[in-house]
């Protein structure tokens, strides 16, 4: 039996000395107050830059040979794996079954709470070993750092020849048993004592930014800062993929327009197309070759 948490001494849970007056303080000090609070996030993220770029590197290792990417979490922090995994496709045009969340609870947990299912070791297993195998990689959030659905879902990826990485905002837990890399900011207490909705919340949505857009970076799916990648599901998105066609290949809007048709909507194809003068296929068989590093291509051919 996996020995009982003392959850009073966890630092997730202690009470805000700065906070201890909020039920009497006026609308607009509560607000700055929790402003003041928020502040302190950006500032413990800088000391743990070093293990955000040690699990990019991971990322980008196991995404290069083939692995997936998995999130996995309970409530809250389950909640913001979903988002993360959602907004990769859109962004970076990755297939759906590359980058996927775990949520405790199932889906239905996305949008109603169900706070027991943090507890449930059996179906983290079930989960890790119907969804996850050697070479992906599994990043485990737990504001707290003992969320037993993601400690034993953490454990089981590693037996199966996954790599592992913690989101935590526990700064001085010891994962190295379940983790290959934990990256834990000391943010404080909360405003609301326990309330890791909030700057735990905060830490670990800029974490998850950090690592999804750094890796997809190094993947080559960004040229310079534009999302070159971009899937045109929407007119606000298709005017974005027209932008970035014309900005990179110094292209007519009309020009921009006639190369994304052709290419059937694939923004990056477009660019080649555009910058090379070449048919469609020419231009994804190009790519196929660079391993879609569009600026390494550009540069070859004497563009970009």
């Amino acid at each position: 039996m996996p020995r009982a948490t003392s959850y009073a001494t966890l630092p997730t849970e202690q009470p805000n000395p700065r906070t201890r007056a909020l039920d009497r303080l006026s609308v607009e000090r509560i607000l700055r107050l929790m402003n003041r609070e928020d502040a302190r996030v950006p500032r413990a993220l800088a000391g743990v830059i070093p293990q955000i770029a040690s699990a990019v590197s991971l990322i980008v290792a196991a995404l290069r040979e083939g692995g997936r990417l998995r999130f996995l979490g309970a409530g809250t922090s389950g909640r913001l794996g979903v988002i993360e995994a959602a907004e990769c496709p859109p962004t970076f045009h990755t297939p759906p079954e590359l980058v996927q969340a775990i949520i405790a609870g199932g889906r239905g947990a996305v949008s109603r709470s169900r706070e027991g299912a943090e507890d449930d070791r059996a179906r983290a297993r079930q989960e890790i070993r119907r969804r996850v195998r050697a070479g992906d990689v599994v990043v485990g959030i737990a504001a707290s750092g003992v969320t037993p659905f993601v400690v034993a879902g953490l454990h089981t990826a590693k037996t199966r020849g996954a790599s592992t990485i913690l989101v935590t905002c526990h700064a001085h837990l010891k994962a190295r048993t379940f983790a290959d890399v934990c990256i834990s900011p000391s943010v404080g207490p909360e405003v609301i004592a326990g309330s890791t909705r909030l700057k735990a919340a905060t830490a670990t949505k800029l974490i998850l930014n950090m690592l999804t857009v750094a890796a997809m970076v190094r993947l080559g799916k960004v040229y310079g800062n534009l999302m070159v990648d971009v899937r045109p599901t929407s007119r606000k998105l298709k005017a974005r993929a027209l932008r970035i066609i014309r900005t990179v290949a110094g292209v007519s809007p009309r020009q921009a327009a006639a190369a994304l048709r052709r290419a059937r909507g694939d923004t990056k194809t477009a660019i080649v197309m555009a910058v090379r003068r070449l048919d469609a296929s020419t231009a994804r068989t190009l790519l196929r070759h660079s391993e879609g590093d569009l600026r390494q291509l550009l540069m070859r051919g004497g563009s970009g």
